[in-house]
This record gives C-alpha cells, sequence and structure tokens, in this order.
C-alpha cells in the first residue's frame, strides 16, 4: 500500500475556529448578544461560571449567527474538497456548540461527520485528542488546526496540518516541520485599517470655527484645536471598530466590506474590543484637559453615533440626516474648544453640505446593490426604487448650501467681520463645483469611498479648497 492509498484509509480531522473559518464562533457570539443587550452582561457571567461548554451552548441559542455568515477560508475548503474526492473520510472536530458545527457541517458540504461540544463537555485541547485517539487511536487519524488548543492534539495525530496558526502552534510547527497551509496574503496593518485613520481627515472640521474667527495665530486656540482633533479621532475610531463589531453579517455579504480586518477575520473580536476601549480611554484623557463644554459636545457626540450605529442607519432618511448632524456637531466641537461664538449661518450651511455627501454615500451603495438582496442593501431603510429620489434629494441640497452660503455672505455679520466681503463671493460657484463634481463621479460610478475622505484625497477638490481659503483671507484683509 503505498502513502496516497494509506491516506485515503485515514480520516482527516478538521477544526472549526481559527481554521476551517477566519473567526471565533465563541467571541463573536458573545460580542454580538451584548451589542444587541448589554444587559446581557450578567447573564453571560453566570454561564461562564457554569462552564465554558454551558456558556458555548447559551451564546449560540441567541446570536442569530447562521451557517452563511461565517467568514470561511476558502483555501482549507478547496484542500478538503480535494481530499474529499480522493475517498477520504472528512471530520469537522470542533469545539463550538452544536447547533454552530451542524450548521457549518451542512453549509460547507464536505464532512461526513461531526464531533462537537455539548452542554456539558467543552471538546477542546486534551479532550478533543482523547475523543479521537478513543475512536481512530493514537496516529490513527491526521489534523488540521491552528492554535494552542490544537497542540496536544497535533501531537496524537498521524500527520498535522497547520493553518494561519497563533504562536504556540507555529513553535510546534517548525520543530516538527509540520506543513503548513497558505491561506493567502494576511495584512499587518489590519489594526490601523479598522480604526480607518484616514477617516481622521473628517475631523479637520473642528479647526473650521477657529480659522472664520481669525483666531488662527493664537496658540492656545491651536493647541486646543489639536487636542479636540485626537479626542474625537480616538472617539471615533473606538465606534468605527464597534460598528464593525455589530454589523459584521451584512459587512460580509458586502463585495468590498468583506475585506475588513473583523469581517475577513484578520483581525479577532477581542482584539478589537481591547483597542475599541483603549482609544476610548484615550478620548477621555484628552478631553480632561479641554473645556467642559467640548466634553459635553463630545458625550453627545458618543451617544449619538452609537445609536446610530445599532438603530438609526437601518432608518430609512433619518440615518442620512443623522450623518449631516455629526458632521456638524465637529463644527460645534471646535467652537467649544476654542470658545468661539457659532454662526447660525454657518451651522445651516453645513447641514444642507454634509446632507448633500451623506446621500451621495447612499446613493453610491444602492447603486451598487441594484438588483441585489431583494433590491435592498443589507443593514439598510433603502430599496432600490429610492435610488432616483436619494439622487434628487442629494443635488437640491447641494444648492440649498449654496443659497444658505451667499445668504451668509449678505449678511450683516460677515460685513462686520470682514473689510472686503465681495471677494467672498466666488465661494458659492466653488462649493457648487465640488459638490455637483462629486454627483457626476457618483452617477457615473465613479466614486469608490466616502465622499467626505473622497474630497481630501482628491486634488480638484483640494484646490478648490485652497483657492476658498485664499478667498476668505482676501475678504479678511485690514480686519479688525
Amino acid at each position: 500500500m503505498d502513502a496516497r492509498t494509506e491516506a485515503r484509509h485515514i480520516p482527516l480531522c478538521v477544526d472549526l475556529d481559527g481554521t476551517l473559518l477566519a473567526a471565533d464562533t465563541l467571541w463573536e457570539g458573545v460580542a454580538i448578544v451584548l451589542l444587541r443587550n448589554p444587559l446581557m452582561f450578567f447573564a453571560v457571567l453566570y454561564w461562564m461560571a457554569k462552564g465554558k461548554a454551558r456558556l458555548k451552548h447559551e451564546i449560540a441559542a441567541r446570536s442569530g449567527r447562521q451557517a452563511a455568515d461565517w467568514p470561511y477560508r476558502q483555501a482549507v475548503l478547496m484542500r478538503l474538497e480535494r481530499e474529499r474526492e480522493t475517498g477520504r473520510q472528512i471530520i469537522l472536530v470542533t469545539g463550538a456548540a452544536k447547533s454552530v458545527a451542524l450548521g457549518v457541517a451542512a453549509h460547507a458540504g464536505v464532512f461526513s461527520s461531526v464531533l462537537h461540544s455539548s452542554p456539558e463537555v467543552n471538546l477542546t485541547a486534551g479532550r478533543k485528542r482523547e475523543k479521537l485517539v478513543e475512536q481512530f487511536g493514537e496516529g490513527g487519524f491526521d489534523y488540521m488546526g491552528n492554535s494552542r488548543d490544537d497542540v496536544p492534539v497535533f501531537d496524537a495525530a498521524r500527520k498535522a496540518i497547520v493553518v494561519a496558526p497563533d504562536a504556540a502552534a507555529e513553535r510546534w510547527r517548525r520543530a516538527h516541520d509540520a506543513e503548513r497551509l497558505d491561506i493567502g496574503k494576511t495584512s499587518r496593518l489590519a489594526a490601523l485599517k479598522s480604526i480607518r485613520v484616514h477617516q481622521w481627515a473628517k475631523n479637520v472640521l473642528i479647526g473650521v470655527p477657529m480659522v472664520l474667527n481669525h483666531d488662527i495665530l493664537h496658540l492656545n486656540a491651536v493647541i486646543n484645536v489639536i487636542l479636540a482633533f485626537f479626542a474625537f479621532s480616538f472617539l471615533a475610531s473606538a465606534v468605527y471598530v464597534i460598528n464593525d463589531l455589530s454589523d459584521l453579517a451584512n459587512d460580509r455579504r458586502h463585495p468590498k466590506k468583506r475585506n475588513r480586518p473583523l469581517a475577513s477575520g484578520q483581525m479577532s473580536v477581542p482584539m478589537g474590543l481591547t483597542m475599541a476601549l483603549c482609544l476610548v480611554l484615550a478620548s477621555l484623557s484628552l478631553t480632561a484637559v479641554l473645556p467642559y463644554d467640548f466634553a459635553l459636545v463630545l458625550g453627545f457626540y458618543a451617544v449619538a453615533t452609537t445609536a446610530y450605529t445599532f438603530v438609526l442607519k437601518r432608518k430609512l432618511l433619518v440615518d442620512v440626516f443623522t450623518l449631516a448632524g455629526l458632521y456638524t456637531v465637529r463644527i460645534v466641537a471646535g467652537s467649544a474648544a476654542t470658545d468661539t461664538v457659532l454662526s447660525f449661518w454657518l451651522l445651516s450651511f453645513s447641514i444642507f453640505f454634509f446632507l448633500s455627501l451623506a446621500l451621495v454615500k447612499r446613493y453610491v451603495e444602492l447603486d451598487e446593490y441594484d438588483g441585489r438582496e431583494g433590491n435592498q442593501v443589507p443593514g439598510r431603510g433603502y430599496v432600490a426604487v429610492d435610488f432616483e429620489m436619494v439622487g434628487q434629494a442629494g443635488v437640491s441640497s447641494a444648492f440649498a448650501a449654496a443659497l444658505v452660503l451667499a445668504l451668509y455672505i449678505h449678511s450683516k455679520e460677515m460685513q462686520e467681520m470682514y473689510t472686503l466681503p465681495w471677494a467672498l463671493w466666488p465661494l458659492c460657484p466653488l462649493v457648487l463645483y465640488m459638490l455637483l463634481r462629486i454627483w457626476m463621479l457618483a452617477r457615473r460610478r465613479m466614486l469608490h469611498e466616502d465622499p467626505v475622505v473622497f474630497i481630501m484625497r482628491d486634488w480638484r477638490s483640494l484646490v478648490t479648497m485652497a483657492l476658498g481659503a485664499m478667498l476668505i483671507l482676501a475678504g479678511a484683509l485690514g480686519s479688525q
């Protein structure tokens, strides 16, 4: 009997969490249950006291996760399919709860049988090894795994296949020269991607009140704006991570969002939660040295953005008005940080300007999902027939922003602040150019990112903003 024939008679046992799936079903389930209802924290503590097996069983019953919601490692599935085609027995052996294990096995369609945890027994590490040795004997099976818990099973297997190993599994693999299955490239910058550093550009809005109030040469104002910028950025990044955790299932069905670190499994749920906590603490530390009013605004932002994450983003039109408001809150925060008076006109312009950008974001999403998923964007309140209406509302908001700006320039307030107020009139066509160009790019399906981030990266938009800044400077020449 040659090696290939012998292998056909040796079952291939496969781990689930971190091996077949690029996720930990327990941690993800706990996160979903707690995000859905934070009061379940006490129930989770009770189940933990009853043992990890009981915890897995209870979480699986409440998480609502379907087999198709998990991120499968395609390289592993392809390997298992090839092995099955040779007539080999493929067995899923996992510490996951029964409902999770059976659902995954049915979805994958490559397993001949399944071994899983029960509410009383957690089938991991030593218990998994004992179960496999009992059924197949020492060295009577091959095993595919990824973690420290799999090391005892590797020792009892005839052959070990290591997938995306943690430190302990990688040390074992090197010591035993075991096979490592190539699962493709994984990003080492997953953490930076998850906190969306590029989105921090939005928080430049915090400096707008300082600039328009001509306080840019005041050192205290500049320092406060910088501190406020990072306080806002850290908190916003923490919210991005929590948002990704709450929206994992929808993200995995999205053609682009499925590549996000948490959705793709490049970053674990515990790491994501730890990162979010650290970011919140950093934000609070900076806020403590800023004016009390800024803390109130940041607290409001935290409440509003949390409400958006869990409820409002799924509501028709409420989501875009909330987004526009959250952008405007950044300007209010800048005013609070520098103790400057906010203009009614500036707030009105901001609402219409950012409403147009929020609508273009939804417009692009509707365009991407037209004809799929029942013509509705997953996790949103829009359907395909809303496409044109969203576009019309967004373009109208752009013109409304330009109109408010024109009224602002003509106001008594501006006449008193600027010695050459007429120099600011070209701002109106510049604003319209910027917004209408974004809408035209969206209509041509050439806008592939958040419109605010697009503005910060697009050289034409940057030139437009630079021209606007020069006009403001020209209008302020000689002002007291």
